[in-house]
């Protein structure tokens, strides 16, 4: 006689016990309850339109924050000398590494908080998300870069001044490695602490946005700091136009998801958790 707790049984398995099936739609408090549509949508139609919306949101306040940051630190009139500026160079870092911090901590749970088409390749070539919820959320991140820039161009005065370029003397070639190793940093930490669960998992968002800090120390000077296609494609589009090196931003950041991509197949390949056991334990 049931208890009331099984939902759905499955066939006995080898050694004649019954396994139990999760009711996706039941609620925990009453695993009998079946939960209605919403809307008429079905559970999956429903869930990627969650993480679209959430894509947006998140994308759009991440980078509108960190473009109108940007466009304050590069208004600093002593910047017509020559090199770099260190305290403009640490103003736009922390803009852009706290304002995904924030907006990760908010969406990692509704859509998983990629808010960069880098990333969400990465998630994909991982097996993390599916290819459709990849296909809806890349064109959805960088529409919000867009509306993110067309905003911040609107509320600020001037020109923009937050759209990448190269700089320093920095070549095409060398710019996309930069680029490269700034996203391959980032995607290694979301892989590793947040697609990977372990009990340094809650401090994944955090630690994205330190990730985002350093990329953007190394590369601002050099390539204004892309390490997201849709952070670089919005300010151009808003602009009406493109440099001819635009290009080197997306090169390097689908070079570098490759990468760290390879690392976690490589890792994960070599069962790495069994080279450093009891990480996870209590004691």
């Amino acid at each position: 006689m049931s208890s009331g707790n099984e939902v759905l049984s499955s066939p006995a398995d080898s050694q004649g016990l019954p396994t139990i099936e999760p009711n996706k739609n039941a609620n925990y408090r009453n695993p009998s309850y079946t939960r209605p549509r919403v809307a008429g949508l079905s559970d999956d139609l429903r869930n990627h339109l969650i993480a679209v919306i959430g894509e947006f949101v998140g994308t759009f306040m991440f980078l509108f924050f960190a473009y109108v940051i940007a466009q304050i630190a590069n208004s600093d009139k002593r910047l017509d000398k020559e090199g770099s500026n260190p305290s403009q160079l640490i103003m736009i870092s922390f803009g852009f590494g706290f304002s995904v911090m924030c907006q990760v901590f908010v969406f990692y749970r509704i859509s998983g908080g990629q808010l960069n088409p880098a990333v969400t390749l990465s998630l994909a070539l991982v097996r993390a998300i599916t290819p459709l919820r990849a296909i809806l959320l890349v064109p959805t991140q960088l529409i919000a870069g867009i509306a993110a820039a067309a905003a911040a161009s609107a509320i600020t005065p001037g020109p923009v001044l937050f759209a990448n370029s190269l700089g320093g003397g920095e070549s095409r070639s060398r710019g996309v490695f930069l680029e490269m190793f700034a996203t391959a940093l980032l995607t290694q930490v979301v892989l590793f602490l947040a697609v990977e669960k372990h009990r340094a998992t809650f401090m994944a968002p955090m630690v994205i946005g330190f990730a985002l800090f350093l990329g953007h120390l190394l590369c601002v000077y050099y390539t204004g700091a892309g390490i997201n296609p849709a952070r670089s494609f919005g300010p151009n589009v808003v602009m009406g136009s493109f440099p001819d090196y635009h290009w080197i931003y997306w090169v390097g950041p689908i070079l570098g998801s490759f990468l760290s991509a390879g690392l976690h197949y490589m890792l994960k390949f070599l069962n790495y958790e069994t080279a450093n056991p009891g990480q996870d334990s209590d004691f």
